[in-house]
């Protein structure tokens, strides 16, 4: 049996418990070390390690132990150090084709690509040693395709030009205006064309530390594209983007395309990536532990076998329950008489930009979500209607008790169980369970992660006393997979309290997932916005898609939504028919 332990002492901050968890392993009792602590730290060796499971229950939230499949007997590509996380096998890039990685967060995604550009050599497992050379790459490789790939890398054949993906932290590294940047950069000659393409020119002067989030990531990709190079990896390149650039993007990444080159994505917006690309492979194992990476296959079969859990070719399962995408119920008629709050001709200036939101009401036990480009509006109105922010005209009724989660989440050094008492108490098996929290309850919010700070806000708006709850992109630096779960946590959740909830995102396929009802947002960025709806579902996807000139289609095996592809027989049949979206 192969075995793996992880240890994080950063949560292991007493010394009596790390001198507690070694006085009770069996190993150490019988007088070997398996448990020891040195300079303070606490370790456990694995050739030792029986995987009794008594230290992992004596601090659940600091130690893994993981018994490997036992078909798993390869060397490790990587690990980060001793009882930290290990990666097992890589993607391999293919000529003239965009493949993609889906996985959870903490399964190793950003290590394989980051290995694949050179920016990590991998180890094998021996990290005490220096980085590993490309010749030991190649031997490890031999007879597969990343032995090519290796090679080619080895002998300068390949270059490789790579997006991180933390593209907010480009102004900590870089200064200057962003044609500085791109001038610096460009190695094709083609920063006017890719400046225009990717709509950079009205930041083009502007300093990197200046520009918003949805601009960076923009900017990162015209850096990453105007290098000349083979393979182009691009690690979440729609974060921050609305759905408009999201499918932009996306043709300009497809366009880069030709027979001498490949490019790989790693994307968690399901709809994107299969509108992407046209290979996947597929990442599991257990979070922050370990990481293997699944042969590669057709981005359609790939997509629906990650929903379903279990890879049939590999004989691994690595989800309990499949992800189902049913057909929505009719709405409950005797809740759609009951309103929740309503508006009537709203205006509102901010500086230069003007909001109008003319009729509409939501009702109890309804999910609206809300649609539209950054830059018209929405999160205006959402804190207008949580009561943040004042209408100049019109009226907003606020009979109810609202609680609101904004785009931008605020940290401290308060622990997490502090700041949701009441999830604890009151909605353990409703907030906590589904959402994942309880191994985060004591860290402090400064100490989480993106996503995990994220799922913290979402249970702390969803812990509050309200009848109308307020979600500004919830999905943010969540994994596909989390998206998917969170979305039925919610519907349960307001289903149970018969409350209503509006949420903005720019995940098509979670917003699918969870609405009832779509707010339409129409407008030029930065000078109008318009709301439009609450539409049914039908009429609000097809006005929205109309707009960006996409049709969807329900998968025959999976039944999630998909991007047909431009121009098909159905895409056009759905145009001309003015079914943009699936009915």
């Amino acid at each position: 049996m192969t075995r793996i332990a992880i240890v994080d002492n950063q949560k292991l901050k007493d010394m009596q418990q790390k001198l507690h968890i070694q006085s009770i392993c069996p190993v150490n009792r019988t007088g070997k070390e398996c448990i020891r602590i040195i300079d303070s730290k606490l370790t456990i060796d694995e050739h030792l390690c029986t995987g009794c499971g008594i230290c992992p229950k004596a601090a659940p939230n600091a130690i893994k132990i993981i018994n490997l499949p036992e078909e798993m007997k390869t060397k490790p590509i990587h690990r980060y150090g001793e009882n930290k996380f290990v990666l097992y096998s890589l993607p391999t890039p293919t000529l003239g084709h965009v493949t993609g990685i889906l996985g959870v967060n903490g399964i190793g995604k950003s290590t394989a690509i980051k290995i694949l550009a050179s920016v990590v050599r991998p180890n094998f497992g021996d990290w005490a040693s220096h980085e590993t050379d490309y010749d030991k790459l190649i031997s490890f490789f031999k007879g597969t395709e990343a032995q090519g790939f290796f090679e080619k890398i080895k002998n300068n054949e390949i270059r490789v030009a790579y997006k991180p993906q933390q593209v907010d932290l480009i102004p900590k590294t870089t200064k200057g205006s962003v044609i500085d940047l791109l001038k610096r950069v460009d190695e094709k000659g083609s920063l006017k064309t890719i400046a225009n393409e990717l709509q950079l020119n009205e930041v083009l002067n502007n300093d990197i530390s200046e520009i918003s989030g949805g601009e960076l990531q923009r900017v990162a990709i015209a850096a990453t594209v105007l290098k000349n190079a083979e393979l182009y990896i691009f690690d979440e390149p729609t974060s921050y983007l609305d759905i408009k650039q999201r499918i932009s993007i996306s043709k300009f990444i497809k366009s880069l395309i030709n027979e001498d080159n490949s490019v790989l994505v790693v994307e968690h917006d399901l709809i994107i990536l299969d509108y992407i690309a046209e290979l996947v492979h597929l990442m599991y194992g257990k979070e922050d532990a370990y990481g293997i990476v699944s042969g590669v296959k057709p981005v359609k079969n790939g997509i629906n076998v990650y929903l379903s859990g279990y890879i049939k070719e590999e004989n691994v399962r690595f989800r309990d329950s499949k992800i189902k995408f049913a057909e929505k119920p009719p709405i409950k008629k005797k809740h759609m008489k009951e309103m929740a709050t309503s508006w009537h001709n709203v205006e509102k200036k901010l500086g230069n930009f003007s909001l109008k939101a003319h009729n509409g009401e939501i009702h109890r036990n309804e999910i609206i979500g809300i649609l539209g480009e950054n830059g018209t509006g929405k999160t205006t109105f959402v804190r207008m209607l949580a009561g943040v922010l004042k209408q100049d005209n019109g009226n907003i009724s606020h009979k109810v008790k609202v609680s609101y989660k904004p785009q931008y989440l605020e940290v401290s050094d308060n622990l997490v169980v502090d700041v949701l008492k009441t999830a604890f108490s009151r909605y353990e098996n409703q907030i906590i369970h589904p959402m994942n929290i309880e191994m985060l309850s004591l860290k402090p919010l400064n100490e989480l992660s993106g996503g995990e700070l994220q799922r913290v806000a979402i249970a702390n708006c969803l812990q509050q006393d309200a009848d109308l709850y307020l979600l500004d992109e919830p999905s943010a630096y969540l994994d596909s997979e989390q998206r998917l779960v969170l979305s039925k946590a919610i519907r349960d959740f307001i289903e149970q309290k018969n409350a209503s909830a509006l949420i903005v995102d720019h995940d098509l396929l979670f917003i699918d997932y969870i609405s009832d009802k779509l707010i339409v947002f129409e407008g030029k960025p930065a000078i109008s916005g318009e709301v439009t709806g609450p539409y049914d579902m039908e009429d609000g996807m097809n006005k929205f898609l109309k707009e960006l000139g996409i049709t969807l289609r329900r998968d025959t095996e999976s039944g999630r939504p998909r991007v047909n592809k431009e121009n098909s027989r159905l895409d056009r049949e759905q145009k001309e028919s003015g079914h943009y979206y699936y009915s």
